[in-house]
């Protein structure tokens, strides 16, 4: 009787236990976006039509390609001396003269095992060239001082409309998420055509999102002013049915009639390149003390560039980033990079470890220690973008928009020791109010969180976040879209992996 009764007492903790697995395996669902039992998506909109954006379409290619492995066409080693940068440049050089093969490429520089010491900066400004180390075995290092880029891949040039080519949007309201829309005329366009869509900044927008009434802290706070919240939208034409116009990426931004509506147009960027790469190597900058502020100071920096990507690359020491793209940076991807203990002053403008000016860019697999703001973008930053997977150790400031108005950004699974807040930032910096709309926190870890919602066009949103949520800097603004606080359990697990799987 004893060892049946010890056999049913064994039965009943362990379907005790098989029961409380069960339940510890159920996942939970957004009332916003429900994963269907063949892991397809289904996006409720609120109100207004609004959904949260697919951002699926970022990075190298929008990952239509794989990244490449480019052929070898010059290979360099360490010169001995105190400044390998002239025979370094002289190689970058020589490989911008080759031809552009049927890839895209003029061929991969390899920098072979050693130091190499550099007291300046390494300029690419051709497309298809790739700058390749033998892993943390190639070490680059900033030598001196000089607060500087290490390695600059730049074209040049900026957006340039054709004229005649805009086209108003007709539409009363164009919902977040939404990829076709309606236009006065589609006479001209074609599928194919790389178009800007165009949302103004209006005196009336600023009135009701409220950022005409700042609170001054002192002479440099500024209001904002109309002309310089024009946001520009990169985008491809995929469809046309009479004056209706589908789009590549979907607006991360409504386009309201009561604003200034929206419209189109083609353009130009003559001088920006693309098919251009960092990747597997090492790099450091030499430093006087704990606070020095003359040294190396972003170790890749990408501007006017597209369709590139920096991956395997290690950062030393760097007083602002370890990678950091440019406001005309345009689907780049940035992957498996590390930032490590950055020197400076900690205070504003230093230690942005993974930097996003771009639109259409993507940084997956990173990790950064002892930043300020890891992975952030600045002002006015046009979306979609990507932070995944991405984790901080003993952070000193927060993760999220930082400055003014990014538009569009996807957190998923970014774990933190610091703060993820997207909020009304008020008088902090110049004035910079509030830091972004249509900010997506999906499954992510921190100390502490703020998520608020703007006064007007649009919301930001939290899904599944494990950390404790706060008032942030301005505790009476609108509280965001908030769901399923320190639950475990979010379904899916990664909302940028799903929708890339479910990529038409």
């Amino acid at each position: 009787m004893a060892n049946q009764y010890s056999t049913k007492c064994i039965l009943t903790i362990l379907c005790y236990l098989a029961c409380q697995y069960t339940l510890a395996q159920e996942g939970w669902q957004s009332k916003w976006i429900r994963m269907n039992k063949d892991s397809s998506l289904h996006y409720i909109a609120d109100e207004k039509g609004n959904i949260i954006p697919d951002f699926s379409r970022v990075g190298y290619y929008q990952g239509a390609r794989l990244v490449p492995a480019v052929a070898v066409v010059k290979t360099i080693v360490p010169s001995g001396s105190n400044d390998d940068g002239p025979m370094m440049q002289a190689a970058i050089d020589e490989v911008s003269e080759l031809p552009v093969g049927k890839n895209g490429f003029r061929g991969a520089i390899l920098l072979k095992q050693g130091v190499y010491k550099i007291p300046g900066t390494l300029h690419v400004k051709a497309r298809g060239i790739v700058l390749r180390g033998e892993g943390m075995a190639t070490h680059l290092i900033a030598t001196g001082k000089g607060q500087r880029n290490l390695i600059a891949i730049t074209g040049k040039g900026s957006i340039n409309e054709k004229v005649g080519t805009r086209k108003k949007i007709v539409d009363a309201y164009v919902p977040v998420g939404a990829r076709t829309f309606s236009i006065e005329s589609a006479n001209g366009f074609k599928v194919g055509d790389s178009i800007v869509v165009f949302r103004p900044g209006t005196k009336n927008w600023i009135h009701d999102l409220k950022m005409d009434q700042i609170v001054s802290s002192d002479t440099t706070t500024r209001q904002w002013q109309p002309q310089e919240y024009d946001l520009h939208f990169e985008r491809i034409i995929t469809s046309i049915k009479g004056s209706q116009v589908t789009i590549d990426n979907p607006v991360v931004m409504a386009m309201e009639e009561q604003y200034g509506g929206g419209a189109i147009y083609k353009y130009h960027f003559n001088g920006r390149i693309s098919n251009v790469a960092v990747e597997d190597l090492s790099c450091e900058s030499e430093y006087a003390n704990n606070e020095d502020e003359d040294h190396g100071w972003i170790a890749v920096f990408m501007n006017q560039a597209e369709n590139g990507w920096v991956r395997n690359v290690t950062s030393k020491h760097f007083g602002y980033a370890c990678v950091s793209l440019g406001s005309q940076s345009k689907n780049i991807t940035v992957f498996n990079c590390q930032s490590l203990t950055p020197k400076s002053i900690i205070t504003g403008g230093r230690r942005y470890s993974f930097n996003n000016d771009g639109q259409l860019n993507l940084f997956m697999n990173c990790f950064a220690s002892e930043g300020r703001h890891d992975y952030v973008t600045g002002a006015k930053v046009c979306g979609p973008n990507v932070f995944y997977n991405c984790r901080t150790e003993k952070a000193k400031a927060d993760i999220g928009p930082h400055h003014r108005w990014a538009v569009g950004t996807l957190y998923d699974n970014i774990i933190t020791d610091g703060e993820i807040n997207v909020q009304d930032r008020g008088n902090w910096g110049t004035g910079h109010g509030w830091a972004g709309v249509n900010q997506v926190i999906w499954n992510c870890t921190a100390s502490k969180a703020v998520v608020q919602n703007p006064w007007v066009s649009g919301n930001n949103y939290v899904f599944g976040l494990k950390g404790t949520p706060y008032g942030g800097r301005l505790p009476d603004r609108p509280t965001g879209e908030w769901e399923g606080t320190n639950k475990t359990g979010l379904e899916p697990s990664s909302l940028y992996l799903l929708q890339v799987k479910n990529k038409k």
